[in-house]
């Protein structure tokens, strides 16, 4: 992988939390990832220089944006310095200019600045609205009239806020390839701020999962959804099947654990006995099993009778919400082609594994943990 290019290391105290926020970023799309009011737009405005941070400091390369620290002369360059692009969720475009005179606001004093500014508008496709008001356009004609301007001063990092939250389907996969377009084009530094996990999916080449103002987890998309290595990272990601279980036994091969009656062997991870542990397990890692058939290797462990306790198809799957022998529920989900020969509507009852290479153990506090529901997901 290429030397990072981007350095963000800041802390800022607010009002809900301490924001003490560490990144590095390469040329590429990177998506901060996580609840409203987790500290990603924060983020977005000290690097644009929008707001100044207690300490800390922030670079592109050798050329500091920010610094301050003890033991040196603070820096804080103005934004207009900066080379930073920056796409607000609401587009703020003026409204008393055409979609041209926004985009060549900040070339005013260049030569060949509407010329500039058309040839961008034409790079967004929206070169037949050169002259029309922000009022006369679409959201998603506003949003790309937004990007085109955030271009238009050559920046090296272009910044974007919940860009693709007002936005409809195909507007919003529309400005999906354009982002990816112009990152891959112009080879910029790309931060997009998101709480929506397929514009993560269908735009990110990395993903950071922020959460009360701290990165949790940086990776592929596909990575951390997949395997989220902390339980606050799991939960801001919508990992389903999260549940707490109480470690019994320890050995070089497994973990034996308790989840509230029912005990489950998992893989080995470090561990003492006693201690509470998330846990959890992909909906398409439970296995329904055939009633006449042997089980092999992979299924044998934690076996368990389950109750089917709703059924649902979409998309080309089957989704089932079974209920556990001890009162919890988990969510299976499998092709609608899998498991023909078996009964699977409602109130029947099944017998499922629990793989013990599926089971996951998580790092991190567990006291929030629903009950009986899976955690609300993808």
């Amino acid at each position: 992988m290429e030397e990072p290019v981007l350095h963000v290391d800041l802390e800022k105290s607010l009002d809900a939390f301490d924001l003490r926020l560490r990144l590095e970023v390469n040329h590429e799309i990177m998506v901060l990832f996580g609840p409203s009011g987790a500290g990603k737009s924060m983020t977005l405005r000290s690097i644009a220089g929008l707001v100044t941070p207690d300490a800390g400091e922030i670079r592109l390369g050798e050329h500091v944006f920010f610094s301050r620290h003890r033991s040196a002369p603070p820096v804080n360059l103005p934004a207009r310095k900066r080379r930073v692009g920056f796409v607000f969720q609401h587009y703020a475009l003026f409204p008393h200019m055409t979609a041209v005179e926004n985009v060549a606001y900040s070339m005013w004093r260049r030569s060949g600045a509407r010329e500039r500014a058309v040839a961008l508008l034409e790079s967004m496709r929206l070169q037949h609205l050169a002259d029309r008001y922000p009022r006369e356009m679409s959201g998603g004609q506003q949003q790309r009239v937004a990007v085109a301007r955030a271009l238009a001063s050559e920046p090296q990092i272009l910044l974007l806020d919940e860009p693709f939250s007002a936005l409809d389907a195909a507007t919003r996969e529309r400005l999906h390839r354009d982002l990816r377009r112009l990152q891959r084009e112009l080879g910029l530094v790309v931060l997009v701020v998101t709480h929506n996990l397929e514009d993560a999916f269908a735009v990110g080449d990395r993903l950071a999962v922020v959460r009360d103002g701290e990165v949790h987890q940086v990776g592929s998309v596909e990575e951390v959804f997949r395997r989220p290595t902390s339980f606050h990272a799991a939960e801001t990601m919508g990992v389903r099947n999260l549940f707490q279980a109480q470690v019994k036994a320890v050995s070089a091969e497994a973990l034996m654990v308790d989840w509230e009656g029912l005990t489950l062997e998992t893989p080995a991870h470090a561990a003492t006995v006693g201690e509470d542990l998330p846990v959890y397990i992909r909906p398409e890692d439970i296995k329904m099993l055939y009633p006449d058939r042997g089980l092999s290797e992979g299924l044998k462990h934690n076996v368990v009778e389950a109750l089917v306790v709703s059924a649902s198809a979409s998309s080309g799957f089957r989704v089932l919400h079974l209920e556990l022998p001890n009162g919890h529920e988990l969510e299976a989900r499998f092709p609608l082609y899998a498991y023909g020969p078996l009964e699977l509507d409602a109130g029947r009852w099944v017998r499922v594994s629990l793989r013990k290479e599926s089971l996951v153990v998580l790092h991190g506090p567990v006291a929030s943990l629903a009950r009986t529901t899976p955690a609300p997901g993808r």
